[in-house]
């Protein structure tokens, strides 16, 4: 069976983009493939998170995915810096990465523009670690989305010249998931591309937020003044808003409303309400469990130790095979 690996950083609740974008993909393989999916509390060390957010932000990642549905018992849904073999590998591959390689990385300029107060190592070599977290686990495959590739393209890199500095084929090459269905990119509610936390709140429907806020959110979407003649084509906006729909809505609904738009009939008031009521419905049992699992500190450890045990199996036996390759030898046993 192939293995995937994926990861997530905790820097943040999750949206409504996160689960069509990710999670509900998440559900599908970890039904067919050997998945290890995780929490990347070590590459949020980068943005020098207090200790006190860190843990709950590892958390409420933790509870959301059990809500949706990941099954630690299908998986290996573990917490990054619960696998200490990880920082070693981390180490080693260092060495084999060379600074103008780096600092050529779309992230790190991307980084280094968005926080110049804090241009830190870990901004450096982040896609080091994130080429260990994939290694670790020998993965076959990453799901990984566009601005994600260049890591990909480096680990593989990493991999082969540490198969060539060390004469060996050991790492495999990871190569990109292929999702055999239709790619599915959530749009946000401001217009800016698809749903962000970087686009700022307004840009995201959040899971574990209040009705209220929720409704308050889709009733500010982005739109134009509506068609004026019967056919128009959609603005921007109001194709969001029709996209979010798709996903949310039954078909007669959908149809509805296309069908008022075509006419020119539209109200976007009345649109934005149906759309509010739609993703509350598909929003509230998805909320339930998640406020469920958080107030369950014996579940969460039930399944963090699970993906830890995991975890540490695969990533240790990388380590010991490494060292041995690398040279490294005990004078005791």
């Amino acid at each position: 069976m192939s293995r995937v690996v994926s990861g997530i950083r905790p820097t943040g609740k999750l949206h409504l983009g996160n689960y069509f974008g990710a999670v509900n993909s998440f559900l599908k393989m970890q039904e067919e493939h050997e998945c290890f999916f995780f929490i990347a509390d070590i590459h949020s060390l980068t943005t020098h998170p207090a200790p006190s957010d860190l843990h709950s932000n590892v958390k409420q990642v933790l509870a959301e995915h059990l809500a949706m549905g990941v099954d630690p018992e299908k998986c290996a849904l573990f917490i990054q810096s619960d696998v200490p073999a990880i920082a070693e590998l981390y180490t080693y591959m260092n060495m084999n990465a060379y600074l103008g390689e780096l600092e050529r990385s779309t992230s790190f300029k991307e980084k280094i523009r968005s926080q110049k107060d804090n241009v830190n190592a870990g901004l450096l070599t982040y896609p080091v670690l994130m080429a260990v977290d994939i290694l670790a686990h020998h993965a076959d495959f990453v799901p990984v989305g566009k601005d994600q590739q260049q890591h990909l393209e480096m680990t593989r890199t990493f991999a082969n010249r540490f198969n060539h500095m060390y004469g060996n084929t050991y790492f495999n090459e990871p190569k990109a998931y292929s999702n055999t269905g239709k790619l599915i990119k959530v749009p946000g509610l401001t217009a800016q591309g698809k749903m962000s936390k970087s686009s700022g709140d307004a840009d995201t429907i959040v899971f574990d937020e209040e009705d209220q806020v929720i409704r308050k959110k889709i009733m500010r979407a982005v739109t134009d003044n509506g068609p004026t003649e019967p056919g128009m084509p959609k603005s921007e906006g109001l194709q969001n808003l029709f996209d979010i729909m798709n996903l949310v809505s039954d078909k007669s609904t959908i149809a509805h409303f296309e069908d008022l738009h075509q006419t020119a009939q539209i109200r976007y008031g009345d649109l934005k309400k149906q759309i509010a009521e739609d993703v509350l419905k598909f929003v509230a049992p998805i909320r339930e469990k998640i406020n469920h699992y958080k107030n369950d500190s014996k579940a969460l450890a039930i399944a963090a130790k699970i993906g830890a045990e995991k975890a540490n199996e695969s990533a240790n036996k990388t380590l010991q095979e490494v060292r041995g390759i690398i040279g490294f030898k005990n004078f005791y046993k």
